[in-house]
């Protein structure tokens, strides 16, 4: 016989005082404070308001940012996300002022100083701890995604490619493998038609990228050799490997790793490695062998006189995934892929197979315009173009704060620094805790049975701790 017995049903009422949901959350809005995002982005716009303000506009970027941090895909959750902390973290200003600065406030000639802003932000956040531990390189990720809108009355919006209907901006990120995610250095909103290999959209995503790295940081044109400065390597698919893009990059001080295509050329050099056995095993991230996939160099064997001198063109062959079918460039049921390079012999370790493992690295471009689009890319709100290329700044800076708290704030928790962004809402940001006031302090409490609680509490005095 089943038993019936339910628990005992517990009282719901709605008149709670002294608690706050999604208490994390205050951790990354004062990180936009303490890096001088907020201020920097009040000077940015001080000059789009004819008096004085109730709310600068700096904070009410700020406030946008880390309210899509937490989860805010529009600018009407904002307020439902802010509201009920509002008496700790501070007053916030209505929905109407948001959707003001976002309509009104940023545009076309504001969004360079915005960039800006963030950019002293960053300088100010590596300095306090969130600089790449390995100065030898940077590698940049460029890659577009397609915004799907459901509403044809969006400034921009046309057809796209995969005949869907929406924005197709191009976006690059800074590969950061310690912590699940990357710094979002640039992005550009485009038109749904926008191509996916328009040189003149890669070169200025390049050149808002390289802006946005500290000074310390940025190549030198002049000087591409210069020890005191960390080599940036540019990576991008088969879309970005064009001669102009490529030249670009060699003007800018950078190098580049671009996928190529594999066409008849490159399968004659396929049939031509084949026969002399000249394939050597790929490796894996920790510098083993990898099993079923191998490499080899045909620079000799494919004209690339076009390109930049000293550009390499790199091979891979591999057994296909379960499950994958198998394309009329493929060779002996082998998946073959290409990729050109400018680095030259000797630079990066395992020689061949190093550069090959380095290019195939780019994939996690994937899972940071993914982690991107889980933290306010998936929809843009607005009706106006320059508005949403406004919106788009905010999800960057938004992405810029996850990724700079867990540098700052969780290099120790290996558990939540790498944490999906949907996984550190819910262990970090999205927490509970009591609010308590004696001895003229505010303290806020959070529950000691909370698994994470002590890491919590430990990455915010890390926070406190590295900006004094």
């Amino acid at each position: 016989m089943k038993n019936i017995a339910v628990a005992p049903r517990v009282k719901v009422s709605a008149d709670g005082h002294g608690v706050v949901s999604h208490a994390g959350m205050g951790m990354v809005r004062e990180l936009a404070d303490r890096t001088g995002l907020s201020t920097q982005v009040t000077v940015a716009l001080a000059d789009t308001y004819r008096g004085p303000w109730v709310y600068a506009p700096g904070d009410v970027f700020a406030d946008l940012a880390a309210a899509v941090a937490d989860g805010a895909d529009c600018i009407d959750g904002v307020g439902q996300l802010c509201g009920d902390r509002e008496h700790v973290f501070g007053a916030a200003a209505s929905t109407t002022t948001m959707w003001r600065l976002v309509d009104e406030r940023i545009d076309a000639a504001q969004l360079p100083a915005v960039r800006a802003a963030r950019a002293a932000a960053r300088a100010a956040a590596w300095d306090a701890g969130a600089a790449p531990a390995d100065q030898d390189w940077l590698h940049i990720d460029i890659d577009a995604t397609l915004v799907i809108d459901h509403s044809d009355n969006k400034a921009g919006a046309t057809p796209t490619w995969k005949k869907t209907f929406g924005h197709h901006p191009l976006l690059a990120f800074l590969d950061r493998p310690e912590i699940a995610g990357g710094e979002a250095l640039g992005g550009l909103l485009r038109t749904g038609n926008a191509g996916a290999n328009t040189a003149s959209d890669h070169i200025i995503v390049l050149e808002q990228a390289l802006a946005a790295l500290p000074p310390a940081w940025q190549p030198d044109p002049d000087q591409p050799g210069d020890p005191d400065k960390p080599k940036v390597l540019v990576r991008c698919d088969t879309a970005g490997a064009t001669h102009k893009f490529a030249e670009a990059c060699r003007t800018a001080g950078v190098g580049f790793s671009f996928g190529y295509p594999v066409d008849v050329r490159v399968q004659d050099a396929v049939d031509t490695l084949n026969l002399g056995s000249c394939w050597y095993p790929a490796i894996d991230t920790r510098g083993g062998i990898r099993d079923g996939a191998w490499v080899a160099e045909a620079t000799d064997l494919v004209n690339l006189e076009s390109w930049p001198p000293g550009t390499r063109l790199i091979l891979r062959k591999e057994r296909p995934h379960p499950g994958a079918q198998l394309r009329f460039t493929d060779a002996d049921g082998m998946r073959v892929t290409a990729f050109i390079t400018d680095t030259p012999h000797g630079v990066v370790p395992g020689q061949v197979a190093g550069l090959e493992l380095r290019h195939r690295q780019h994939a996690r471009v994937e899972d940071r315009i993914r982690e991107l689009k889980a933290t306010g890319l998936r929809n843009l709100p607005c009706h106006s173009f320059w508005a949403n290329a406004a919106w788009l700044e905010i999800v960057l800076a938004a992405a810029d704060l996850v990724t700079w708290t867990r540098l700052i704030g969780f290099r120790n928790q290996p558990g939540l620094a790498r944490a999906e962004i949907n996984t550190f809402r819910y262990r970090v940001l999205h927490v509970a805790a009591r609010i308590t006031r004696g001895a003229r302090q505010l303290r806020l409490r959070i529950d000691a049975t909370w698994r994470w609680a002590a890491a919590i509490v430990t990455a915010w005095q890390h926070l406190r701790t590295a900006f004094g």
